[in-house]
């Protein structure tokens, strides 16, 4: 049987280092491109990818199967 293990302070850095990450990554293309730019600025694109990824996320921990006895 396999053993599941708690999410530590590891894993909540690593994740917290990837949205960092992305979202200087958006920065810097928005500013490179300028039509990007103008989109971002435009509409709400971010504010949809972060309800989009939160809503995925917690399917995940929904959907998850509790662990059989």
């Amino acid at each position: 049987m396999a053993e599941t293990r708690a999410v530590g302070w590891r894993e909540v850095l690593i994740v917290a280092a990837i949205a960092v990450a992305a979202v200087l990554a958006t920065q810097v293309l928005a500013t490179l491109v300028p039509p990007i730019g103008d989109l971002v600025r435009a509409t709400p694109v971010i504010v949809i990818a972060m309800v989009a990824v939160t809503a995925l996320v917690l399917w995940r921990i929904a959907a998850r199967r509790p662990p059989e006895p």
